[in-house]
């Protein structure tokens, strides 16, 4: 039996959607005092869905959050909150990452071909292990103040490295 806390913001969506999403992932799942949830199953499935709500209750749609059922598609997040000193940091750099009209996410997400979310203090990502590292790379430039030109070129040059083979 596995036991997380997600947003109650999201809880409230998961809720909506529960038992479709207990169907699909062959647990028993309920949503204990607002936000605690409660995964029951066998193992595998338990990991299986405890990553998938986890993603969700960053902010990923359901349908983004069941990639992580693929055999190489991982999440990873980053709490701002642990990196930032204090809120107008974190406001500045998610909007930083998000862009004028979503445009920087947008082409983090092109060019890495990993997905983001920026919900709450945190970032999102869902993708390979390669899609990862690319994306990682641009947003933990930006995330120490960097610019966008040189965020866009070292994730660039990462994309490069892994198509020539070279990672």
């Amino acid at each position: 039996m596995e036991q997380i806390l997600i947003p109650q913001k999201r809880a409230l969506a998961l809720r909506r959607i529960l038992p479709k999403v207990q169907k699909s992932l062959g647990c028993k799942i309920e949503l204990n005092e607002g936000n605690e949830v409660t995964i029951d199953g066998e193992a595998y499935a338990e990991y299986n869905a405890k990553n998938v709500i986890q993603a969700f209750g960053r902010g990923f749609t359901i349908t983004d959050a069941y990639k992580l059922l693929e055999e190489d598609y991982f999440f990873k997040y980053v709490n701002l909150k642990d990196l930032l000193s204090n809120e107008d940091q974190i406001t500045r750099t998610k909007a930083r990452i998000i862009g004028t009209d979503g445009r920087t996410k947008e082409y983090i997400e092109s060019v890495s071909g990993a997905l983001l979310s920026i919900f709450g203090n945190t970032i999102g990502m869902i993708g390979t292990t390669s899609q990862l590292t690319i994306a990682t790379s641009a947003v933990q430039i930006l995330v120490e103040g960097g610019t966008h030109k040189k965020a866009y070129r070292i994730m660039e040059g990462i994309r490069r490295k892994y198509r020539e083979g070279g990672m």
